[in-house]
Order: C-alpha cells, then sequence, then structure tokens
C-alpha cells in the first residue's frame, strides 16, 4: 500500500511554521477547521521566533522616555505563547507519542486542555 503523499505547508509562512505545520499535518487527518487551526498556529511559531530574535538583539528591557521599561516584544511573546496553547489545545494534539495517535485526540463535541470547562466532569 502506497503512502500517503506529504501534506504541503501553506505558502507565507517561516521555516518554524512550515516544520511545525508539516510535522503535524503528515501525522494527522485534519478537517478544513482544523487546517485552518493549525495555519493560524503555524503562524504564531513563526511571530514567536520572530519576537525571540528581537529579545536576543535588544535584550528583555528598552530605554524609553519614562525611562527604563519592559521590552514589547516580551509582553507580546507571551501573549503569543498563550495563543499557541489555545490553538494547540483546540486541535486536541496529543501530548505524548502514543501509537495511535489520532485515537487519543478530543472527542468531538466536548473541549479540552484551556478550553475545559472548570468543575466539570
Amino acid at each position: 500500500m502506497n503512502e500517503p503523499a506529504p501534506v504541503p505547508p501553506p505558502p507565507g509562512l517561516g521555516a518554524a511554521g512550515r516544520q511545525f505545520c508539516r510535522g503535524l499535518a503528515d501525522r494527522f487527518d485534519l478537517e478544513s477547521h482544523e487546517q485552518r487551526l493549525l495555519l493560524e498556529a503555524a503562524r504564531c511559531v513563526d511571530l514567536l521566533d520572530a519576537l525571540q530574535a528581537d529579545i536576543d538583539t535588544v535584550g528583555t528591557t528598552v530605554e524609553g522616555p519614562q525611562g527604563v521599561k519592559t521590552n514589547p516584544s516580551v509582553v507580546e511573546a507571551r501573549q503569543q505563547r498563550v495563543v499557541l496553547a489555545r490553538l494547540v489545545a483546540a486541535l486536541g494534539i496529543p501530548v505524548d507519542d502514543e501509537e495511535d495517535a489520532v485515537a487519543t485526540r478530543k472527542p468531538p463535541g466536548r473541549p479540552r486542555g484551556v478550553y475545559g470547562i472548570r468543575g466539570a466532569s
């Protein structure tokens, strides 16, 4: 039986986003709405790389008219990490390396991870 051809990542992604997208698209059979979530997650990965490059160059603080303040890239990177975590949770990507990874994805209609309702069982 022939292996399915790898799914090419969407155009416009950077190296990290392409690698992230390719790694997940090749492992999972994604519905169209999940493909969109994956694209947005890959864009977050690229943005986090760019923000980290700025932090590495400028540092975690910058000098402003009112004195030293936190580099805005540090704040945005924190926010993008939250967005990425939510997108990954919405995709239901398993956190371990099980053989049947598709079976570990979230059941339809049930939230997982950061979208779960507190106290609900």
